[in-house]
């Protein structure tokens, strides 16, 4: 990696490849006619519709995706986005190809031209400042030649960005049939603003007890056949762990805190070889603190002046109140034990303010749009500083409609800022003025009206920390507990939760574990554990004791899901729910037939209520949520009917329709038809990859090298 960080900085030609648009790639094979293959090498990491995806190729963009990732992408993450992207493309190219869509080198040079990046760089362009192919066809041999690593790269995005454009090419295809007719912009209108009042009663589902409905395994079972495509699962697993944490133990925060209170006063020591005894100077007195941090200390001396949001909000206030030369401490901030002493105070150190700046042609770093004289611009920065002392002013108003610098879309907000930060116009005036004063300053800038919005003290403090860490012996003892716990859960036959009850341990469980499945709550990047969880030997109620971060997890393997149609069991927690609020809704219907909304209400002990401009397009009822059912039934209705009685979301309602309105009639419905086709085409590339997901054959073989 450091040698390719080498080239990448010593390499002009590379340099410029991270600057050039991706449209670049796209050029070596036409220019060279080796672009990337990915032929059957090894063995096969997927299958899609029939198509290998070979190991050899899929490691090649792992490794490829390594380089360029930054430091927190985990090996897990990189090759879940690859099996993705190839998926994604696979899928694209199976269809491009059965229609015939290509794309032409003169359109890609074509492309290549009118891109800013490359037609606009001075190594590509010619004596009149034209895109200059021959100066670009240069460039990809020199690269090919000087940079072979980084050409393979080339090769590999070569091939993604062509496939990029024809996938263009195919949604653009199909959103130029995606149109919406006035009609449907109609439509879409009305049922965002036609209007209707309804007088509702509505009994709750929660009124019938769970307990007194009975939902029979064979009707749970009945209902995942009826909802196959709902309830069908992927493979996956349930486990359970007991972790063992690599943290310190009581002691070790005495031990801690005890050596880094020594440190605080003078001691005396002794020099046998001398035969004399020396005052070793503690923190509190030493006259060279920096050297003694650098001794002592697990954090360096950080000159730095802070305010008092800087601080740790504990001990802030106790902190800023100490008085030159004193120390607080020790105290414990996390996981560390510090020890502070007050080095110095700026009192008013740090201003917060506000400015407008009213620039003029010819000032420092003006705007080049800026026509106004320097004596205009006078004149208006007083015009300004005149509403802005106003009492009704309000000066972040002011700068944004007035302001020429940088900060007017904030309101004239600089921040805080220390001294020497500004101008020297400028900071004089800021720190030379009282917090709310609103007052002009010339600076070679222009006319800035400043407002001082708040001053802060500034404090210079020297920590002594020192981490907290687990003891060797609080490690040993650590393992031992882990290890004794496995062998006690293997060995027993008692539960795994029996034992770690025994042991005042507590059990997590992780359900619906998917096979390339990375990270574990409480516990992060396990793919071990995952892979373990998927062997083929792992066995139902297996037990293992892994290596974790900070310290051992035991796990247990508690279920396995095939995949295909869920069982009663693994379905009846989300079913269970769907069958009971049907047959409370036949109780209640059955309990109000033949009612009036009068006797519905009186008879289930409720109120009849009222709900105003409902529309079809956001169907909630005030005090009952949503409910498109209901309004749309409503507006199905005339005023004055009643409804029959209507299996809502969150009960059984029966309701009359006091009032409809139709919103007022347009000239023309243009805006609502481009809105929806705008809508339309926007979803177009998930929608079809969705779609062709759902219908392909796809065998993931990530886990077997994963």
């Amino acid at each position: 990696m450091a040698i390719l960080e080498n080239i990448r900085k010593r390499t002009t030609v590379l340099i410029l490849i991270i600057g050039l648009a991706l449209f670049a790639f796209v050029i070596s094979g036409i220019f060279t006619s080796n672009g990337f293959s990915g032929g059957k090498v090894g063995s096969s990491v997927g299958e899609i519709n029939g198509q290998e995806i070979p190991i050899d190729m899929f490691r090649k963009k792992i490794e490829r995706a390594s380089r360029n990732s930054g430091p927190n992408a985990s090996s897990m993450q990189l090759v879940n986005s690859i099996w993705n992207q190839i998926e994604r493309s696979t899928l694209l190219d199976q269809q491009i190809a059965s229609l015939g869509i290509d794309i032409e080198q003169d359109q890609i040079i074509e492309v290549i031209k009118n891109s800013p990046g490359l037609a606009q760089n001075p190594q590509f362009v010619d004596e009149n400042g034209l895109f200059d192919e021959r100066k670009f066809r240069d460039f990809i041999l020199e690269l090919k030649l000087n940079a072979p690593t980084q050409y393979e790269d080339w090769l590999q995005d070569e091939e993604a960005i062509i496939e990029s454009a024809k996938q263009q090419v195919y949604f653009n295809l199909i959103r130029s049939g995606m149109g919406a007719t006035l009609k449907e912009g109609e439509l879409d209108y009305k049922l965002a603003n036609d209007k209707a009042d309804i007088r509702y009663v509505r009994v709750p589902y929660t009124s019938i007890p769970d307990s007194t409905i009975v939902i029979t395994k064979s009707e749970i079972e009945a209902y995942i056949k009826k909802n196959e495509k709902k309830y069908t699962q992927e493979t996956s697993r349930d486990i359970q762990f007991v972790y063992f944490e690599e943290a310190p133990s009581a002691e070790d925060l005495e031990a801690t805190k005890t050596s880094i209170t020594k440190l605080l006063d003078d001691t005396q020591e002794y020099f046998a070889d001398r035969d004399t005894t020396i005052t070793v100077r503690g923190f509190r007195n030493t006259t060279d603190v920096e050297a003694f941090l650098d001794r002592n200390s697990d954090t360096k001396y950080d000159t730095i002046f802070k305010a008092l949001g800087q601080l740790p909000s504990a001990f802030a206030d106790s902190l800023m109140q100490l008085k030159v030369g004193d120390v607080f401490g020790p105290y414990r901030d996390g996981d560390v034990f510090k020890i502070s002493r007050m080095m110095a105070k700026k009192p008013n150190g740090s201003v917060k303010a506000s400015h407008i700046l009213i620039t003029y042609e010819g000032a420092e770093r003006a705007n080049p749009e800026v026509t106004r004289t320097k004596e205009q611009a006078e004149t208006k920065a007083k015009e300004v500083l005149a509403s802005a002392v106003k009492d009704d002013a309000v000066f972040a108003q002011l700068a944004r409609d007035n302001s020429d610098g940088p900060s007017a879309p904030r309101g004239g907000d600089l921040g805080y800022f220390e001294e020497g930060i500004m101008t020297p116009k400028f900071n004089d005036f800021a720190f030379g003025n009282p917090v709310g004063y609103i007052g002009l300053v010339e600076t070679e800038f222009g006319y800035h009206i400043v407002k001082v919005d708040d001053k802060r003290d500034l404090v210079q403090l020297a920590t002594l920390t020192r981490d907290i860490e687990p003891s060797d012996e609080t490690i040993n003892t650590l393992f031992t507990d882990a290890t004794k716990f496995e062998m006690a859960a293997v060995d027993s036959k008692k539960s795994l939760n029996e034992i770690a009850k025994e042991n005042d341990y507590v059990v997590r469980p992780v359900n619906k574990l998917m096979a390339m499945d990375e990270n574990l709550p409480g516990l992060g990047a396990q793919r071990r554990i995952v892979q373990w969880a998927f062997a083929e030997d792992t066995e139902l109620g297996d037990i293992k004791r892994f290596d974790v971060n900070n310290g051992y997890a035991v796990v247990q393997l508690t279920a396995t899901y095939k995949k295909g149609l869920m069982d009663v069991e693994d379905a009846s927690v989300t079913v269970l729910p769907i069958l009971r609020k049907k047959k409370k809704a036949e109780k209640i219907k059955a309990a109000n037939t033949g009612k009036s909304l009068a006797d519905m209400a009186s008879s289930n002990n409720t109120n009849v209520s009222t709900a105003t401009a409902l529309t079809v397009k956001t169907p909630t009822i005030p005090g009952a949520g949503r409910e498109p059912l209901v309004v749309g039934t409503a507006f199905s209705m005339n005023t004055g009917d009643t409804s029959k009685l209507i299996e809502g979301e969150s009960g059984v309602f029966m309701f009359e329709v006091t009032n409809k309105e139709e919103a007022p009639v347009l000239d023309n419905y243009v805006t609502y038809a481009n809105a929806l086709q705008a809508a339309n085409a926007a979803s177009v590339a998930n929608s079809i990859i969705n779609a062709l997901k759902e219908k392909a054959e796809i065998e993931d073989n990530r886990s077997i090298f994963y």
